[in-house]
């Protein structure tokens, strides 16, 4: 493999590829799927690091709420900040999602499952399982790791991922998730 392509992590499994938004914050990703659209290589990929999303807890009567527009969120994300490294646990500012590094216990699907057949509602919550909650400027806050794997697409240009985003994505996905379709079909 070529110095400028994916590179391999320690493990030399799963080759990892740096994506790139536009604003130039990174995100390290494991590499599921290449796949080639109108000779360009499109990448399904994973985060490295575990992805977490900002959410505004609600007082009793109202619904929780996911913090979308993190650039005014600073404050409060150094609270987190804070409440994480006593954890030994560090949130990044990546591209498309906050992540968080460190020693995690990764969320376990199957026991979420067991909750679910044991006749629990299967509501917005119970697609997330907190990881810290913490109080800034007033209000509670957590941090919640998404249940559901968590995939970016990115189009590959000179051994990088550059994010897919907008009206490329939504000409592309459709096409992505059947190419994903008739390969897992051709497994059978």
């Amino acid at each position: 493999m070529s110095s400028d392509g994916p590179s391999s992590n320690g493990s030399g499994d799963v080759p990892t590829v740096l994506v790139r938004d536009q604003t130039g914050r990174q995100l390290l990703c494991f590499l599921e799927q290449l796949i080639p659209l109108d000779g360009k290589d499109y990448a399904l990929l994973t985060p490295v690091d575990t992805p977490v999303c900002l959410v505004r807890i609600a007082d009793e009567d109202g619904e929780d709420e996911v913090v979308e527009e993190l650039d005014g969120a600073e404050p409060i994300l150094s609270v987190a900040d804070v409440v994480l490294q006593e954890h030994d646990l560090t949130l990044i500012r990546s591209a498309v999602t906050l992540t968080v590094s460190g020693d995690l216990e990764e969320p376990d699907a199957e026991e979420f499952e067991d909750e679910l057949d044991e006749g629990e509602e299967d509501d917005e919550s119970d697609l997330y399982e907190m990881l810290i909650q913490f109080r800034a400027e007033g209000q509670e806050y957590g941090l919640f790791i998404p249940l559901d794997p968590f995939f970016v697409v990115a189009r590959m240009e000179n051994g990088e991922g550059v994010l897919v985003e907008g009206e490329e994505f939504e000409r592309v996905q459709p096409r992505i998730e059947a190419e994903l379709d008739d390969r897992e079909l051709g497994d059978d």
